[in-house]
């Protein structure tokens, strides 16, 4: 929740600023219903205990429908940082049985307890790729305290790029616009 929030405030960013991001909002995506489907089948699997069982797996699979999103759309500036980004949490998650390994130290900072259900992220016995997982934390009391990894701040970088890179002034005319109104 953490890591959405985060981008949605990045998005709407650039209006502090008298800028809409444009870029962002106007772009042609090209099946926009992967990276629906992958966050909604995330809040899903966490929330039915029925899936619990083959919650590592689907896990997995909403990163391949991002992963497929992100390279579909990869013209688009951004989309390749959040895809190094989400690629470093997939292959993480992959490698560790459907689980983002966590640190245990940002664990107790963000006051988090998984208890026996399925977590997306969790300390993990043995895990591979520990510095890829969740080692930092957005500690209590600070509103969605959660952990957070190097592939959650990678994808927050890309989605500014996305949100800032053609940004335009308020008001001002669409380009296509102002070319007709030049000719």
């Amino acid at each position: 929740m953490l890591l959405l929030a985060v981008c949605a405030l990045i998005v709407l960013s650039p209006l502090l600023v008298g800028r809409w991001p444009a870029g962002l909002l106007m772009h042609p995506w090209r099946w926009p219903i992967l990276v629906w489907a992958s966050l909604l089948l995330q809040v899903v699997i966490m929330q039915v205990a029925a899936l619990h069982g083959i919650a590592p797996v689907l896990h997995i699979l909403t990163y391949v429908a991002a992963g497929t999103f992100l390279w579909l759309n990869r013209a688009m500036p951004g989309a390749l940082i959040v895809g190094v980004g989400a690629l470093s949490n997939g292959v993480t998650i992959a490698l560790n049985g459907g689980v983002l390994p966590a640190r245990a130290g940002a664990v107790s900072a963000a006051g988090l307890d998984t208890g026996d259900e399925f977590a997306n992220s969790a300390v993990v016995a043995d895990p591979v790729l520990p510095w890829l997982g969740d080692v930092f934390a957005w500690p209590e009391p600070l509103p969605l305290a959660n952990t957070f990894s190097v592939g959650d701040v990678v994808i927050v970088v890309g989605v500014s790029v996305a949100a800032w890179v053609g940004t335009r002034r308020i008001g001002a005319p669409a380009p296509e616009a102002k070319d007709r109104q030049q000719a």
